[in-house]
């Protein structure tokens, strides 16, 4: 659970985007669109296989 910590002179925007920022970083928005709907293992499996051809195709090109 990401918590942050206002202080006194401390703004609600400052606040809100470090808290935005954490909240990235943890990767819990991430975690929650891929949650979101059920996805079958086939479906899974083709997704990290395209994933990879994505990431082997732009290393080799550079």
């Amino acid at each position: 659970m990401s918590e942050v910590i206002i202080h006194d002179d401390e703004n609600f925007e400052r606040a809100l985007k470090r808290f935005k920022k954490k909240c990235e970083k943890a990767g819990i928005l991430s975690d929650l669109r891929k949650h979101r709907h059920y996805e079958k293992p086939s479906e899974r499996r083709k997704r990290k296989m395209n994933a990879a051809t994505r990431k082997n195709r732009r290393t080799r090109s550079t």
